[in-house]
């Protein structure tokens, strides 16, 4: 069944959404590098902790992330299963965008509530350790996000549309 102009819009709504969401996490990916081999533990901790770096992307982030992953499966619910291949490609990358929250969830999460407890003097003991999983866990949320982002964009250009009357 083709895809009407309203389910085609709705698409590219999802996509925009999706790609707010891949660019936060791509912002991450982008920092990693800079702030785990150049940056010094103390600059890590005051930038990260202390002075707010990523408080927007804790009020905005959560939200755009949700949002992504609920748009996506909307979209793939659209699609039907008529177009098994659109289908599975959608299907897939909405999965990898609900994997990216169960990686924050698992990965993050406990790193930001660890971060959480850090008070103003000598560098946790558990600094290191700390500092690499709440990095590794934003690179590979942005991997996946990545890779979500193309399947669904792949979908979406598959699915055929209404002929205009």
């Amino acid at each position: 069944m083709p895809l009407s102009r309203s389910g085609f819009i709705f698409s590219l709504l999802t996509l925009t959404v999706m790609a707010l969401s891949l660019g936060l996490s791509f912002a991450h990916l982008m920092e990693a590098p800079p702030r785990l081999l150049i940056w010094p533990p103390e600059l890590w901790r005051e930038a990260t902790v202390f002075h707010a770096q990523f408080l927007l992307f804790g009020i905005l982030g959560g939200p755009i992330d949700l949002s992504a992953i609920l748009l996506g499966f909307v979209v793939t619910w659209l699609i039907g299963r008529g177009e098994r291949r659109a289908f599975r490609l959608a299907l897939s990358g909405s999965l990898l965008y609900l994997a990216s929250l169960v990686i924050w969830l698992t990965v993050v999460a406990p790193a930001n509530a660890e971060l959480a407890t850090w008070r103003l003097g000598p560098l946790p003991e558990n600094f290191s350790a700390v500092r690499l999983r709440w990095e590794t866990g934003h690179i590979i949320i942005a991997c996946v996000k990545l890779l979500g982002f193309a399947l669904l964009a792949s979908a979406t250009l598959l699915m055929r549309r209404e002929k205009p009357r």
